[in-house]
């Protein structure tokens, strides 16, 4: 199996709570790059290191133009601006036309991956209440990434993960403390 260099995350509707409980899960010693694309209204100003650091001794911080990709940062879309990934693993800001309402778009991070990291790039698909994110996610397993759907069971909004387990056909789908056990055994074989 390819090796894993990075995860991408998309999340909207109940979203907040959910990533609370992947980091939580995660623990300390994950050290891939996470880049969270989490839909917000676009005049929010929420403090990723904040909201999420009591749950995870990793970084936490909002992506900025320009700013390469590092190992132990979980990175946030901010919110007003489609986040791409350029070819030199940096961060794109874009404020392009709202995708599926959004901006920014799990979609528009999710296509950039795949074109970007390849077969190198997990997709994770958690909580929320409309389709974006299945195609992006799709494009990631068809580059060679591994693919990851929150349980719609578990999810506090249905569409999103149920979109993509019907669009995107993931490799794994589960509950959020066994997908935090799938990334830590993917990262396992990270090289």
């Amino acid at each position: 199996m390819t090796s894993i260099k990075a995860v991408f995350i998309g999340a909207s509707a109940g979203g907040i709570q959910a990533l609370k409980t992947l980091f939580y899960h995660l623990n300390g010693e994950f050290q891939l790059p996470i880049i969270v694309v989490q839909h917000l209204p676009q005049d929010s100003n929420i403090d990723p290191a904040l909201v999420f650091s009591n749950r995870s001794k990793m970084f936490f911080v909002e992506a900025a133009d320009k700013v390469r990709i590092q190992r132990g940062h979980v990175y946030f879309a901010p919110a007003g601006y489609h986040l791409l990934i350029e070819s030199d693993f940096s961060f794109g800001l874009t404020q392009d036309e709202p995708v599926h309402f959004a901006r920014p778009s799990i979609d528009v991070t999710f296509m950039s991956a795949a074109e970007v990291f390849g077969s190198r790039a997990c997709g994770v698909v958690l909580t929320g209440a409309n389709p974006d994110g299945a195609d992006g996610l799709k494009q990631i397993g068809e580059a060679g990434g591994f693919t990851i759907v929150q349980d719609p069971d578990e999810a506090e909004t249905t569409m999103m993960p149920l979109s993509a387990i019907r669009i995107a056909q993931p490799k794994f789908v589960g509950r959020l403390p066994a997908i935090a056990e799938k990334l830590i055994s993917l990262q396992g074989r990270a090289g």
